[in-house]
């Protein structure tokens, strides 16, 4: 296997383990950062800025996980406010996807494997028009669940056609689980990489030491996704993965798309308390960004 392993160190592709220690950080030197997901909602995210206040956290991200198409522009011109005013970024999710398409494959045993992905040419026109929805009324952070789709999106901001700000994110969703994968998306304009949710630490190391783009883990997921919560793995995971969002609060939903509640949302914000109590035991040395500034309408990796 000498040969193979050659080749890809000549990719940028190397084995990495648990030792494995990344001096990668975000441009304010930060190593990571926390991020709330499935906030699908003006009052959920009111009520998250709101505890986050009370208990003098800092959230650096909020991720809206089920689609810009279920929000009025009012929503989500509010959700743009708020997120700026607070100086959090705010993602919000491209709407049609498999999931919402007329077949129903993607929900049989054998249709699942495509995903969230887009489904032929209107699929695809259709999501674009949710994007340039989306950023017209201020957005510049988007979760995205198809490669084509971020090929094009891509195309379309080195061309002008969309703001330069825009950030594009990629959901776990999308099945990234490798280095080789890692390094295409980054290749074709991705600005953040949410890998799948159970690699092991030796795997994310082997990703990030092959991009330089910031990791999103999820360090606990919904029933749907497995349920399982990796809070003690957090250090390891600053240490090889940085710069990393830390995504968290993800196991007081039941499925991804889950309709977070005021009550949810509070929940939420618990979850990082106990997040960040196992950083500062743990590992205390390790680096947060620092909050952003106020009216901060754009992502800034």
């Amino acid at each position: 296997m000498d040969d193979t392993k050659n080749f890809l160190k000549g990719l940028g592709i190397e084995e990495q383990d648990s030792n494995y220690v990344s001096s990668k950080r975000f441009n304010d030197k930060g190593q990571y950062r926390l991020e709330i997901p499935g906030i699908q909602s003006v009052n959920a995210l009111e009520t998250v800025l709101k505890t986050c206040k009370q208990k003098d956290i800092f959230i650096h991200r909020i991720t809206q996980t089920k689609g810009i198409m279920f929000l009025t522009d009012d929503e989500i011109s509010r959700m743009v406010d708020l997120a700026g005013s607070n100086g959090v970024e705010l993602f919000l999710a491209v709407g049609p996807r498999a999931t919402y398409d007329t077949s129903a494959s993607v929900h049989t045993k054998e249709g699942i494997r495509i995903g969230y992905r887009l489904r032929g040419y209107d699929n695809l026109v259709y999501a674009i028009e949710d994007v340039k929805r989306a950023v017209s009324l201020g957005v510049r952070g988007i979760l995205l669940y198809d490669e084509g789709l971020l090929y094009v999106l891509s195309k379309m901001r080195n061309e002008g056609q969309l703001p330069k700000t825009l950030h594009f994110k990629l959901s776990a969703h999308a099945g990234c689980s490798n280095p080789a994968s890692a390094k295409l998306f980054e290749s074709i304009g991705l600005n953040s990489l949410n890998p799948v949710r159970d690699l092991q630490i030796p795997m994310l190391a082997s990703i990030r030491s092959a991009i330089n783009i910031p990791m999103d883990v999820h360090t606990e997921n919904p029933k749907s996704s497995g349920g399982f919560i990796r809070h003690y793995e957090v250090p390891s995971m600053i240490k090889v993965a940085a710069p990393i969002y830390l995504k968290t609060g993800g196991s007081v939903a039941k499925t991804h798309s889950w309709d977070t509640t005021s009550q949810d949302a509070v929940k939420r914000v618990k979850q990082v308390e106990l997040v960040k109590r196992i950083i500062d035991k743990y590992c205390p040395d390790a680096v947060i960004s620092p909050q952003a500034s106020k009216d901060l309408a754009v992502p800034e990796i």
